[in-house]
């Protein structure tokens, strides 16, 4: 088994790492708009594909993201992801304070609907904590 890389650009890699069944982005700070939209239903997708339920945001890099993106994630894509199976997030916060008071949003947001989410600094320590989770 190995990891697929599904998407590779400027503003965002998205990972399939198959044995462990987890979906992996690491987003650049130009992602938003239409290329967070593919990235995250191209996840979606794989949710479905493979029975996954585990995803790992790798944010780090992230900046802040327009109202528009926010509400779509929230109203929109949120649903889609929880109906296809998503249930375990490990979220690798931003270094800028605007990027992590956007993931506040996000994380409680996604909790109130269920998944389970915990934040990391460090990618690997949120990579163990998906693969050890039940």
């Amino acid at each position: 088994m190995s990891t697929i890389t599904v998407i590779d650009n400027e503003h965002v890699v998205l990972y399939y790492h198959q044995h462990t069944k987890i979906i992996h982005h690491v987003y650049q700070p130009t992602i938003h708009g239409e290329y967070i939209k593919e990235q995250l239903n191209r996840g979606v997708e794989l949710l479905k594909e493979h029975g996954a339920q585990k995803w790992l945001s790798d944010n780090h890099l992230f900046n802040d993201l327009p109202a528009e993106d926010s509400e779509w994630i929230n109203t929109v894509w949120l649903p889609a992801a929880i109906e296809a199976g998503w249930k375990y997030w490990a979220l690798v916060v931003p270094e800028t304070d605007m990027g992590r008071m956007n993931m506040v949003q996000f994380i409680n947001t996604f909790s109130e609907m269920g998944v389970k989410a915990r934040v990391f600094v460090d990618p690997d320590k949120a990579m163990e904590w998906l693969i050890e989770i039940e």
